[in-house]
């Protein structure tokens, strides 16, 4: 009579006596090395196999510190971003200000910016220049950041033409308070910086630091 192997695990699963009568008979036997080569006793393929198992519990442990430690450096960037932003007292220093921290601190060196319902004393900023119903129809349906290879030519433009030829993804984030006031776009030449699908939890927060910075500046200078 033959027996399946699952019908052997089976039983083996059910009488774990076994393994203690026939001892010595476990000791013989000879099984093909998991990784190729010669064949091994069973005990010996036992540790081979905890050895894997360790592996790749330290390669997860591993990258879970590796995850921690990008999000604390994260975390700090975003305070110390926090921090700059809120001791401008005007406008154009702000968006000086914030340019630079997204360039330094998160190495973001495209960016740029629009917005509108509002007025500044002093020069003319570029930011403060009028925009096309399509730009506020793509802040105002931007429910959560936008990541990815697609935008608005008009909005390249604001890149300038030199770098906006050589831009190939993009980040887009509405700047709302009450109502969408603004949008904040970086762009990146390597197409996976900003890719389709990946998290958009710290690009959520940005949009809210900036949004709620400039709020001040509503009142202030409005």
């Amino acid at each position: 009579m033959k027996f399946s192997s699952e019908e052997v695990a089976q039983y083996l699963r059910q009488h774990p006596e076994f393994f203690e009568e026939y001892a010595d008979m476990l000791a013989e036997i000879q099984v093909p090395h998991p990784h190729g080569g010669r064949a091994i006793p069973i005990s010996e393929r036992q540790i081979v196999a905890l050895r894997d198992k360790n592996r790749i519990l330290q390669d997860k442990l591993g990258e879970l510190i590796r995850f921690g430690e990008e999000n604390s450096a994260i975390t700090e960037k975003m305070h110390r971003l926090a921090v700059a932003l809120l001791s401008f007292s005007h406008l154009a220093d702000f968006l000086h200000g914030l340019n630079f921290h997204l360039r330094e601190d998160f190495s973001v060196p495209h960016t740029a910016l629009r917005l509108w319902n509002r007025s500044t004393e002093g020069p003319a900023l570029p930011e403060l220049a009028p925009v096309s119903p399509d730009v506020h129809v793509l802040a105002e349906g931007l429910s959560h950041p936008y990541c990815g290879p697609h935008i608005l030519d008009e909005i390249r433009s604001w890149f300038g033409e030199e770098d906006a030829a050589r831009l190939r993804s993009f980040a887009k984030v509405a700047l709302r308070t009450d109502q969408v006031a603004g949008l904040l776009v970086m762009g990146s030449e390597d197409p996976q910086r900003f890719y389709v699908n990946m998290g958009t939890v710290y690009l959520t927060q940005l949009g809210e630091l900036v949004s709620a910075a400039l709020a001040r500046f509503t009142q202030a200078e409005g």
